[in-house]
């Protein structure tokens, strides 16, 4: 009898420590299992005009912004030297900031050439990485300038006929 006493007691203790914890604080994701966060938690965070859940892992979370993709994302994180364990709404505002600033000018930080989804711009002749609303007004003036050259590619778009050599006798004889 002492023992079964033992036990349920016990268990409302440890049930009392659950309770008491997640009134404190944890939100319960939709899977059913518990996520710690404090006070300065976010569920949705504004980094470079778009936004991105807070739930999410840092390194996934990241991909929604235009222009970075999974391992972009990874290495952000590991130059701005943010844990790539941590859920983005637990990120501080400094190392928002970090990260903004390794997006922005990823050179400075070391990234390769060859990492970056700008290489040699036409006009410019540099390497950068587009990222955000900047990627859909650069695709269009590519496809501005390859049209006015009168390019193969270029003609092919104002056509409005598949561009990277798919066959069209059979397929996509609906556009839309």
């Amino acid at each position: 009898g002492i023992c079964c006493q033992s036990v349920v007691a016990s268990d409302t203790f440890a049930w009392e420590l659950v309770t008491e914890v997640l009134t404190e604080g944890a939100a319960i994701m939709s899977d059913g299992s518990s996520l710690m966060q404090g006070a300065e938690f976010q569920h949705i965070l504004r980094i470079l005009n778009t936004n991105v859940e807070g739930k999410r892992n840092v390194v996934f979370a990241m991909t929604k912004i235009g222009g970075i993709g999974r391992r972009f994302s990874d290495l952000i994180c590991k130059k701005a030297e943010v844990d790539v364990n941590k859920r983005a709404g637990e990120l501080t505002a400094d190392e928002i900031e970090k990260i903004v600033a390794v997006i922005q000018n990823p050179r400075q930080f070391k990234i390769p050439l060859w990492f970056l989804n700008r290489q040699k711009d036409f006009k410019t002749g540099k390497y950068s990485q587009v990222f955000a609303q900047n990627i859909a007004a650069s695709l269009r003036d590519d496809v501005e300038r390859m049209k006015k050259i009168r390019a193969h590619r270029g003609l092919r778009h104002w056509w409005n006929v598949r561009v990277r050599g798919q066959h069209t006798c059979s397929t996509g004889r609906r556009r839309h």
